[in-house]
């Protein structure tokens, strides 16, 4: 068989590449999925100074017999639905946790053929509407960076900010990006977006660094200076 230059030509049947991508996968991912909900569940506080977690924004502020529930829970669910449902992050938990399909050229292991959207995967057929509500979010997000200059009265602008300027830009990146996005402003045309999975990424990390620098703050491990 004959392959033009620079074209690699891989063995179906060769799984030596194939352990790195879903290791990392499950790694990252099981990482922020616990330190997302030990904050969402265990921290009451989402805010400190000017800055406020994307993890806590809006916030809600929901008590049941003088007990506040934490308000992480109601935000979650947005991000997470929308994250879950998301054409990349569907190859990557089937990949990373499930392996099937393992990849385009590499042979599936015996059980069963591979159904796609289907039964109980079927749900994530909801991503265009989990869209619609990212949107809304997003655009919270960018009220909160753009007020984080306003403190007591007077302009402010510290390291915060700069984390929050990122971290929206970043998340505007993802979410403008997304297929359903494009397929809908584009006229009903099927458009694959080649850079949507570094996105992903780099808006995911940057959410958690967002969230991580403002709980560093809370706890006093970051001095507070005048609020950094």
């Amino acid at each position: 068989m004959e392959a033009s230059v620079g074209t690699r030509v891989q063995n179906p049947h060769s799984r030596r590449p194939n352990w790195l991508y879903p290791s990392v996968v499950v790694v990252v991912l099981t990482a922020f999925a616990i330190y997302a909900f030990l904050v969402g569940v265990f921290e009451t506080r989402g805010g400190f100074g000017p800055y406020l977690s994307p993890f806590y924004s809006p916030t809600v502020d929901l008590r049941v017999a003088g007990f506040l529930i934490p308000p992480g829970i109601w935000i979650a669910p947005f991000p997470l639905a929308f994250r879950l449902t998301c054409y990349y992050y569907r190859k990557a938990i089937f990949r990373g946790y499930l392996w099937h399909p393992r990849s385009c050229a590499v042979a599936e292991p015996n059980r069963g053929p591979y159904r796609g959207e289907t039964r109980f995967w079927i749900f994530n057929n909801l991503h265009r509407f989990a869209l619609y509500l990212i949107l809304v979010q997003t655009a919270i997000l960018c009220y909160d960076a753009v007020d984080a200059f306003v403190y007591r009265g007077g302009f402010h602008f510290g390291l915060g900010n700069l984390i929050m300027v990122v971290n929206v830009v970043c998340l505007a990146g993802y979410t403008l990006g997304c297929h359903a996005l494009r397929h809908l402003v584009g006229g009903g045309r099927d458009c694959l977006n080649l850079r949507h999975e570094a996105w992903a990424w780099v808006s995911m990390f940057s959410v958690w660094a967002t969230d991580l620098y403002i709980r560093l703050m809370i706890h006093e491990v970051i001095p507070h200076g005048a609020w950094n």
